[in-house]
C-alpha cells in the first residue's frame, strides 16, 4: 500500500530557469524554498526585511521599497536595550539606532532594485491574523515582544487580503510590467492562534489568492500548503515540534 496521495502539478507558463532572477518574500517557509533554490545556484534573494507573515506587512515592504521610503528616528523605537522597527523582523534590530536606520535604508534601496529586475517574485503568506499597534493604528510586521496591551489582534477578512494582494500586484507591475508573481501559502500551522483559528486564517489566505490569480495574467499559485498537509501528512515529514516541515518534506 502507498501511504501517499500524490498531487498532480500542471506545468505553468513562464517557468523558472537558470536565467531567472528570483525574489522571495514572506513567512519562515519561504526560507525553506530559498535554501533549496540557493543550493541549486539559482539567482535568488530572500526576505530583505526578514520574515514577514501577513499580507499587509508584505504590502508595506513592497510599497516602501517602490516609493523608496527614507526611514528616520520616528520609525524606530528602543526596547530591551535594542532598537527595532515594526516593519522589519528582529534580525535587523540593533543596539545602535544609526546602524539600524542605515541598514533599513540600504535594504529599501536594494529591494527597490530587486523588484525592478526580478523575473519572478515568490510571495509566501503565513497568516491572516495581524497585530495593530494602538498608538499609530497601524498593522505591524513584527511586535518585537513589546507589551501585548499595546496591540489589538485582528483577523483579516478575505476582502482585506484581496485588496492588499491587488495593491501588491499594481505596485510591482508599475515598475516591472513583465514580472511573474507566484503565491503560495505556508503549510506551517500557527497553533499559538489555536487549531480552529489557524484553519480559518489559512482559508482566508487561500480564498483571496485564488480570487486574484483566477483573473490576472502572470500570477500563479503553487500548492505547497496542499502538498504538505494532504500528501505529506504523515508526521515523519515534520520536525520535532510537529509543526514545521523537516528536510525530507522540503526535499
Amino acid at each position: 500500500m502507498i501511504f501517499r496521495t500524490n498531487i498532480q502539478l500542471q506545468a505553468e507558463r513562464n517557468q523558472i530557469d537558470y536565467n531567472s532572477k528570483l525574489l522571495l518574500i514572506g513567512s519562515c517557509f519561504s526560507e525553506n524554498i530559498y535554501k533549496k533554490l540557493n543550493y541549486f545556484k539559482f539567482h535568488t534573494v530572500s526576505n530583505p526585511f526578514g520574515i514577514l507573515f501577513n499580507p499587509i506587512a508584505i504590502e508595506n515592504l513592497i510599497a516602501n521599497a517602490i516609493n523608496q521610503k527614507k526611514y528616520s528616528e520616528k520609525d524606530i523605537f528602543l526596547l530591551n536595550e535594542r532598537w527595532h522597527c515594526f516593519d522589519a523582523h528582529s534580525d535587523l534590530s540593533s543596539v545602535d539606532k544609526i546602524d539600524l536606520l542605515s541598514n533599513l535604508n540600504s535594504v529599501i534601496h536594494s529591494t527597490h532594485q530587486q523588484l525592478k529586475k526580478s523575473t519572478h517574485i515568490i510571495i509566501t503568506l503565513g497568516t491572516s491574523w495581524v497585530y495593530r499597534f494602538i498608538d499609530t493604528d497601524s498593522i505591524v510586521g513584527n511586535c518585537h515582544k513589546a507589551p501585548q496591551k499595546k496591540f489589538l489582534k485582528e483577523l483579516l477578512s478575505v476582502e482585506d487580503i484581496l485588496a492588499s494582494l491587488e495593491n501588491i500586484y499594481v505596485l510591482i507591475k508599475d515598475i516591472n510590467p513583465t514580472i511573474n508573481i507566484l503565491f503560495t501559502v505556508s503549510p506551517v500551522r500557527h497553533l499559538k492562534d489555536g487549531f480552529i483559528e489557524n484553519s480559518q486564517s489559512k482559508a482566508h489566505l487561500l480564498t483571496a489568492i485564488h480570487q486574484l490569480v483566477d483573473k490576472r495574467n502572470n500570477m500563479f499559485y503553487f500548492p505547497s500548503y496542499e502538498i504538505l498537509l494532504d500528501d505529506l501528512r504523515d508526521y515523519r515529514f515534520y520536525s520535532s515540534d510537529m509543526i514545521h516541515p523537516n528536510k525530507t518534506a522540503v526535499n
